[in-house]
């Protein structure tokens, strides 16, 4: 769910001028050569009915047509960019469309899959304006068949025309997609996949073939989710050889006043990077710099180069006032939650608000929450929430708002006090964790008041033999010399480990202990993928065959750990959820550790190896969902 309102990343201007910046382009353009800079700031930094007025003053000033200077003043990918970014968005539509018809289906099904009547209806007006025929005529002259037929329909902007019926002729796609609301046909994709045991998507893959097929998948994923939608063409247009830039710019152009900060967040939870650094490296000089204005601009940019230093002065002012409005503003957020918490405990607990609080700020943020709650009422805030909250939401939340170094050290306790020790919780957190995150750790857990012991004194306590002495390994942090990570050595681990695969038991888990607890994951994963190219063994199934109980739970913890850290999370998840009853505490010990690591990566790994997403397993298993973020 995205937010309402404003999500593009190009809006007006403040203090806007057509005639100084008419005058602006002028001056980049007269003499020899042109100041590109100059041109792309400013271009980028207006909204679309600004540039508008921009070229009506430039006419009305120098009798001349600023889109046709323009043209003649640059060259290849930028000149399509900014000339694009000039025209009105139908008339830009219109001219993708005119220019691409018979020989770019995909254009034609992007752009008329994705706006909305009003944009359709500007369209079609746009396009009888430019070229004097009608769009429909032409857009049906070059396609055929049901394809013809559903691209009547969307042009025809019948998204919202409620329950006109179709000729029994019409396939049964044509009639629903193009004959229902938006809100209707999610509701009835959900009953779809009910009924049907999977997404629409499959059956029209199974069953359409073509332009066809790809027509009615545009359509069923931008009424699942527009900016998801975009984000995927976006990507397909940059990834692999080459670059689609006729889309590429078509994309940014559209999306940059509407929703490009969601189609920006969709990436990167798809693709595992930012937007901005894919434009970065897919693309190169004015042409680069002007997308990359598009997908983050920034509202103290100036947009005069060559300023003097008085100017330079204002900016950086301009920078400085702003950064400190940024934190004032945070500061009095803080101050509002504060009083939020308090007016919700004291008139009875609104376990809600407590969640939507919570589980929106960073830990940071939370940290900052803490300090305030105490300096303004004297009051530990930890100790409220434990007296109104309750089981398995109060162990969440309170484990929210600890440091991440508090909540290890004090899941470290948990794990080991009482009767019986939980052995998975121990390796689980010793083996995900980095040096650092493990010297925090022991530091935390000194410093605990109810901690008597180290954290090292008390795992050799209440834990023995090979296993302990993994563990106790694991918590020293031993330091990796740099020559480690040469090839020589990595050729001499990797032999001793399979010197180690013909020892005995006992032989062998000193020799893997002496390697796997004192190695970075990053040696390691070179380690193993050599000792499987060079031995045809692989490390996990030797760990499995020869090793037994917790000495091999810890191996192997580590070894799954180095391989796809992600993957290791997510069978986790999996376990703590599956079959009869959850294992609460391994949930939310991940839920709350990874939150703000790698979850997204973690979601990735889950929908990938139980086909089923993170978000509807946890629905089903608990009674709470608030970190995930599907």
């Amino acid at each position: 769910m995205f937010l309402q309102g404003f999500r593009g990343t190009v809006t007006d201007a403040p203090d806007f001028d057509a005639s100084a910046d008419a005058e602006t382009l002028y001056n980049a353009m007269k003499g020899i050569g042109s100041d590109k800079e100059a041109i792309l700031d400013l271009v980028t930094g207006r909204s679309n009915a600004q540039r508008q007025e921009i070229v009506q003053a430039y006419k009305s000033s120098y009798g001349k047509n600023l889109i046709d200077d323009l043209k003649y003043e640059l060259t290849g990918k930028f000149e399509r960019l900014i000339v694009s970014l000039m025209r009105p968005q139908a008339y830009h539509d219109a001219k993708e469309i005119h220019d691409g018809a018979g020989t770019d289906e995909k254009c034609l099904i992007e752009v008329l899959a994705s706006r909305n009547n009003q944009q359709i209806h500007n369209l079609v007006e746009a396009y009888k304006d430019a070229y004097g025929s009608d769009i429909e005529e032409d857009v049906t002259g070059d396609t055929s068949g049901h394809f013809k037929k559903m691209l009547v329909v969307l042009l025809q902007a019948l998204f919202a025309a409620g329950e006109e019926q179709w000729g029994t002729e019409e396939s049964i796609f044509i009639m629903l997609l193009g004959n229902r609301s938006v809100n209707h046909l999610q509701m009835v994709f959900d009953k779809y996949q009910e009924i049907a045991e999977k997404p629409i998507e499959d059956s029209i893959k199974s069953e359409l073939s073509g332009d066809f097929e790809r027509l009615m998948l545009a359509v069923v994923q931008c009424i699942r989710s527009v900016p998801m939608y975009f984000a995927k063409r976006l990507y397909k247009s940059m990834k692999g050889l080459g670059t689609q830039d006729n889309t590429l710019i078509r994309i940014m152009i559209c999306r940059s006043e509407i929703d490009m900060l969601d189609i920006r967040e969709c990436f990167r939870m798809s693709y595992e990077k930012s937007l901005y650094n894919m434009i970065k490296e897919d693309t190169s000089g004015d042409y680069k710099r002007t997308l990359l204005a598009l997908v983050h601009c920034l509202p103290w940019k100036t947009h005069h180069r060559h300023s003097n230093h008085v100017n330079d002065v204002v900016v950086t002012g301009s920078y400085i006032i702003w950064y400190c409005i940024k934190h004032i503003v945070w500061k009095c957020l803080i101050k509002q939650v504060f009083i939020t918490i308090v007016s919700v405990m004291s008139s009875g607990t609104d376990e809600d608000v407590i969640i939507n609080i919570v589980a929106n700020r960073s830990n940071e943020q939370r940290q900052e929450i803490r300090q305030a709650f105490k300096s303004i009422l004297g009051r530990d805030l930890m100790k409220d929430l434990k007296s109104e909250l309750s089981k398995n939401l109060e162990r969440l939340i309170i484990g929210l708002m600890l440091t991440p170094a508090e909540f290890d050290a004090k899941m470290m306790r948990k794990a080991m006090e009482g009767a019986g020790t939980d052995e998975h919780a121990l390796i689980e957190i010793l083996v995900t964790r980095s040096n650092g995150e493990i010297q925090a750790m022991n530091a935390a857990y000194r410093a605990g008041e109810a901690y008597s012991k180290s954290m090292e004194d008390a795992i050799q306590s209440d834990t023995s033999g090979r296993f302990s002495q993994i563990l106790t390994s694991l918590v020293q942090v031993t330091s990796i010399p740099s020559y480690c990570t040469s090839t020589k050595q990595r050729d001499i681990i990797w032999a001793e480990l399979a010197d180690a695969c013909n020892e005995d038991s006992d032989d062998m888990e000193i020799k893997f202990m002496s390697i796997l607890c004192t190695r970075s994951f990053p040696h390691l994963r070179r380690v193993f993928q050599e000792f499987v190219r060079c031995s045809n063994k692989d490390i996990e199934q030797i760990i499995k065959k020869e090793m037994s109980g917790d000495v091999k739970q810890a191996m192997y913890g580590i070894v799954r750990s180095v391989k796809n850290q992600s993957n290791y999370f997510a069978e986790r998840l999996y376990k703590a959820m599956k079959g009869m009853g959850t294992d609460d505490r391994a949930l939310i010990r991940i839920m709350v550790s990874r939150s703000e690591v790698d979850l997204f990566n973690i979601r990735k790994e889950f929908k990938e190896t139980h086909d089923c997403s993170l978000h509807e397993f946890i629905q089903v298993e608990t009674c709470f969902y608030i970190l995930h973020g599907d």
